[in-house]
């Protein structure tokens, strides 16, 4: 017999994961793409899934306590992934990672070719992988809206913000890029809610629709709740997502421009040992004047930006030439040669790094 508190505690944990889906389905889950992982609390797994257009929240179980931390760098990750799926190095592609805050457990979202299947990987404080065992786990499939005449193309990034889930993507029509709002507690089905957005790009001097939100983190203020996101090229805009009718359009309003010839990879927002909020932007630069060592890089933006006076036309550039500048914004050298990266806490990150072709998964420190 249990002692009456663990029994107690189990309750209660398997309580408040149960309620951030209402009435899950059991058993039968098949993924058939993986565009984006992310998590909200009690070990709730987010897939973003754009082959089906549709977010997919599953109880994993995965509720800690958080004793998950890889204890050491996988050299070679790549080799580990392959040895245990039975495929060659070259056949694995890691799409992304998400790191469990609940755990500290990392999962990463993996293409295994010939046969294109999309898997979920797990990779425990040892450095062990091991596939995620959907079968015994309780989910729910949302499907995205398109519009009248149109269908979601593309689904990017997705984020769990308190009572809701947002989500980003593209439709095949002008006002191609999309936000998407799933309320929690989450409902198999057709519950979402989606807004054509429109963010004025600084890098090419003019408003766009179609670009899709590459990566994004819900964002609060006491002027209200908004989307933070990064588009190519590369502006970070904002966008108030209150009390807003599903089909509505929401202008965004871009407050860095962090310079042309970059694709954002990831978001993510922590606050540093002397209480400072910084925005991370992971990018990747796709021309050829390198920022370091790696077409993989990043930086850290100050929190007040997202506040700031001067936008869209006059929001602040990142100073190409030099590692910091104008204040506020600084390249975080960690991200130099990352591949993939997640938050693990307010001082480190879970990075698959690039080592001349070599992926090899690591915890790294924060500025």
């Amino acid at each position: 017999m249990k002692p009456l508190c663990l029994t107690l505690f189990l309750a209660a944990t398997l309580g408040a994961s149960a309620a951030l889906i209402e009435s899950p389905q059991k058993g039968g889950l098949q993924i058939k793409s993986l565009s984006s992982l992310s998590f909200g609390p009690e070990g709730l797994l987010l897939v973003a899934e754009s082959a089906s257009a549709s977010i997919v929240a599953i109880q994993t179980g995965d509720v800690g306590p958080a004793q998950a931390r890889l204890e050491k760098p996988v050299a070679d990750i790549g080799a580990v992934i392959a040895d245990g799926l039975g495929a060659k190095k070259e056949d694995i592609t890691v799409l992304d990672l998400a790191v469990n805050p609940a755990s500290g457990r990392i999962y990463l979202a993996v293409q295994r070719r010939p046969d294109n299947a999309a898997l979920i990987l797990t990779v425990d404080a040892a450095g062990k992988v091991a596939p995620l065992n959907l079968e015994p786990l309780s989910w729910a499939r949302v499907t995205l809206p398109g519009g009248t005449e149109s269908k979601v193309t593309k689904v990017t990034d997705v984020a769990f913000d308190k009572d809701r889930v947002f989500a980003t993507g593209s439709c095949n029509e002008e006002f191609a890029s999309r936000i998407f709002t799933i309320p929690v507690p989450i409902k198999h089905g057709t519950t979402a809610s989606g807004f054509s957005a429109e963010t004025y790009h600084v890098a090419h001097r003019k408003w766009e629709t179609k670009a899709p939100i590459q990566s994004f983190v819900p964002y609060s203020s006491k002027e209200g709740t908004y989307v933070v996101g990064a588009f190519a090229c590369t502006p970070v805009a904002k966008f108030k997502v209150d009390d807003l009718e599903s089909g509505a359009q929401v202008k965004g309003v871009s407050m860095v421009e962090l310079g042309s010839g970059n694709r954002p990879l990831d978001l993510f927002s922590y606050t540093d040992k002397s209480g400072k909020e910084w925005l991370v932007v992971h990018t990747q630069r796709f021309k050829q004047n390198l920022f370091g060592p790696s077409a993989m890089w990043g930086a850290r933006i100050s929190m007040d930006y997202l506040n700031a006076a001067e936008t869209n036309e006059n929001a602040a550039r990142r100073n190409e030439k030099e590692a910091k500048g104008p204040d506020g914004i600084e390249v975080v050298d960690a991200l130099f040669g990352a591949v993939q990266v997640d938050k693990l806490s307010n001082t480190e990150i879970v990075v698959l790094r690039d080592n001349a072709g070599t992926l090899s998964l690591e915890v790294a420190a924060l500025p």
